[in-house]
């Protein structure tokens, strides 16, 4: 069965399947088609799947003619019948993995997966999870599922992880050309899921198990946690030495060596960075280890929000005006800059924690026209010249592209910059707040 399934990948006569058809799934079966796979996508959603079916796209990143292509060719169908994985060889899981309240990870979604994979499992599939997780769930609650179904892992069937590296709007680095790491239960099933990813991605890293696999995407948004606090702090310190955090950062950034650049903003967001860490820190608390750095990162992070929104109220105090009854625009709410996500957001924080205070807060986002959280809908406004005169207060929070800050600057009175955008500006009279200075567009305040 090994051979066979080798064999199927090399010619491209297996089907593929993808479960979830979201940021990551979506993109994964979209390059499995033009790698020449005949792929089926399935996901509980029947909008998502009517949608694609209509040869659209809710992903960002995924062009809907390329959705459209595939669709009107064969090779991709979408569908809620999860019954059409009785027919498939490869199946790649990418579902959501998020956190309970409790910080603890809601594995419902993998679970679900897993239970539905197992009641269609057959001899000679090839199971691959891609959803972020702690390590240990690939070996945990996937192998004992198959083998319940009377398969035999590294034989009959095979079972691997490989970590989803999605970067929502990274204009270089796309499923294709992101390297690929893959940790299989036996040394049979990595060459099966090495074999399968080799056929569609440029460059694919094996690694000696699913653990490994697994750590080494915790690894890597640790990583970036850990030195996003870190940096984060530093802008907490420059705050309270009066120097400019900005300034600190591009002269450390000249060293050609010991240093690599982050830079401090209002939190952080999407998908892995908040959430990621806390796999690793939950799976190490069940054997009795505190995973310090990655706790008092995740506190600075945390509390960025809130030191935005003191940043915003003490500029209008200085204005004479309250937060109480102040019109606020916030601009920007996806988690980073020229992309529609807005998983975790800090913007929603600072929203909802100047809406505490009083404040009657409206947003722009070229990205986001309109957005449900926690039941409350808000729409996107135009940034018209009227607006921006009419508010007393533009806090700056994803950094997009498109938007004319020197516009901004030119049309209101304060800015509360938290991503360093205005600092190559044209002289203005606007006053400018950032996370560490407080100054005059063009001259000292």
């Amino acid at each position: 069965m090994h051979q066979q399934l080798l064999a199927k990948i090399k010619d491209r006569s297996a089907v593929s399947s993808v479960i979830g058809l979201g940021y990551v799934g979506l993109p994964l079966a979209m390059e499995l088609c033009e790698a020449g796979f005949r792929v089926v996508g399935y996901d509980v959603s029947e909008r998502v799947v009517a949608l694609l079916m209509r040869g659209e796209s809710h992903i960002q990143d995924v062009p809907a003619t390329q959705v459209a292509t595939h669709v009107k060719s064969g090779k991709f169908v979408a569908t809620t019948d999860a019954s059409v994985l009785k027919s498939v060889d490869t199946v790649s899981i990418a579902v959501p993995t998020p956190l309970a309240k409790t910080r603890d990870p809601d594995m419902s979604y993998v679970l679900s997966a897993a239970e539905t994979v197992a009641a269609y499992a057959h001899p000679g599939m090839l199971v691959v999870l891609e959803s972020t997780t702690y390590p240990g769930t690939t070996r945990e609650l996937l192998q004992p599922r198959l083998e319940e179904k009377g398969l035999v892992i590294g034989e009959t069937a095979f079972l691997a992880f490989s970590p989803e590296r999605v970067d929502p709007g990274n204009p270089t680095y796309h499923t294709k050309n992101t390297p690929k790491v893959v940790g299989g239960i036996t040394p049979a099933c990595n060459a099966v899921a090495i074999a399968f990813y080799q056929s569609t991605i440029d460059t694919v890293v094996p690694v000696s198990s699913p653990e490994a696999a697994e750590l080494v995407k915790l690894l890597e948004n640790t990583f970036r946690s850990v030195n996003i606090g870190l940096v984060n702090e530093m802008a907490l310190v420059c705050d309270r030495l009066g120097v400019d955090v900005w300034e600190v950062i591009d002269a450390a950034a000249t060293k050609p060596f010991g240093f690599m650049k982050f830079t401090p903003g209002p939190g952080i967001g999407g998908h892995c960075i908040p959430l990621d860490p806390h796999y690793l820190a939950w799976k190490m608390r069940s054997l009795n280890y505190k995973t310090r750095f990655i706790d008092l990162a995740s506190e600075v992070n945390s509390a960025m929000p809130d030191f935005v929104v003191e940043k915003t109220a003490w500029a209008l105090n200085d204005d004479r005006k309250s937060v109480k009854g102040s019109k606020v625009l916030v601009l920007g709410v996806a988690y980073k800059r020229d992309i529609d996500d807005m998983r975790e957001s800090p913007a929603l924080d600072v929203m909802r924690l100047l809406e505490e205070r009083g404040a009657h807060v409206v947003y722009h986002d070229p990205h986001v026209p309109s957005f449900r959280e926690d039941g409350h809908e808000m729409h996107g406004v135009p940034m018209t010249d009227e607006l921006l005169a009419s508010v007393d207060a533009v806090v700056v929070i994803t950094d997009h592209k498109s938007v004319d800050y020197q516009r901004v600057v030119d049309k209101t009175a304060l800015v509360v910059d938290t991503r360093n955008v205005t600092a190559k500006l044209k002289p203005s009279k606007a006053r400018l707040v950032t996370l560490t200075s407080s100054r005059v567009i063009g001259g000292a305040h």
